[in-house]
């Protein structure tokens, strides 16, 4: 697993994400710099035509570069598609997982994470999900790239199954929840609302994955949690 997968996977870390803010950001070398600058490109033509068509050639031309330029900082375009694959990773990361963590541990956290997933699926409806064109085009493809797309989507289930946990073990939950059930019909509903708001056009697929998301949670909420909920809100 890589590094940039494994960021994302469940663990204790600081809720309000300081640990996040505290790392050093360094200056970046001129050919650092030039290669940021093509895996920007990269992804944002990735989500427009798939990770299938991107070419050096392409990103060459986009760049105002030499196709020798381009191949100096990425071998193949195997590498420039992992490359891109990681990016979309690290970006997930900063806008779904890392500001959940500032939600108290528990429900408020869970729902946290699946509102910003909602948000970030709605925004992409315009341009399209890296993790979602790239299982259709690698499913049947073994290599960097599809092991890439598997460990990226693999570790943020985890840690939708570990957030899970936590509601069950703050007591939100019913401890007899089943967090890999629960974590797939939430990916389920993720899946439902980018092909009905992308697809079929429907313009209240966002309301209704917010409702199924509320429907799911009170199958599996612990009487005794809404009950108190109930009182603290009344």
């Amino acid at each position: 697993m890589n590094a940039s997968t494994r960021r994302i996977l469940p663990s204790d870390a600081p809720a309000d994400g300081r640990a996040v803010r505290r790392r050093a950001i360094k200056p970046l070398q001129k050919g650092q710099q030039t290669r940021c600058a093509i895996v920007e490109a990269a992804l944002g033509l990735a989500t427009q035509i798939g990770l299938e068509g991107l070419s050096i050639g392409a990103l060459a031309a986009l760049m105002h570069m030499s196709k020798s330029g381009v191949f100096a900082h990425f071998g193949s375009r195997e590498e420039l598609q992992v490359s891109v694959v990681r990016e979309y990773h690290v970006r997930f990361e900063a806008e779904v997982f890392y500001p959940a963590l500032s939600a108290p541990r528990g429900l408020p956290r869970l729902r946290a994470l699946f509102d910003n997933w909602m948000q970030r699926t709605s925004v992409e409806i315009d341009s399209g999900c890296i993790y979602i064109s790239g299982a259709i085009e690698f499913e049947e493809r073994a290599g960097p790239v599809r092991e890439a797309l598997a460990a990226s989507v693999n570790a943020w289930l985890a840690a939708l199954r570990h957030a899970v946990g936590l509601a069950v073990a703050q007591g939100h939950l019913d401890a007899a929840t089943d967090g890999e059930q629960m974590a797939f019909e939430m990916h389920a509903l993720i899946l439902a609302l980018h092909y009905e708001a992308r697809f079929l056009r429907h313009h209240d697929a966002l309301r209704r994955t917010r409702s199924a998301f509320e429907g799911l949670v009170q199958r599996h909420a612990n009487a005794a949690f809404v009950r108190v909920d109930a009182l603290a809100s009344a």
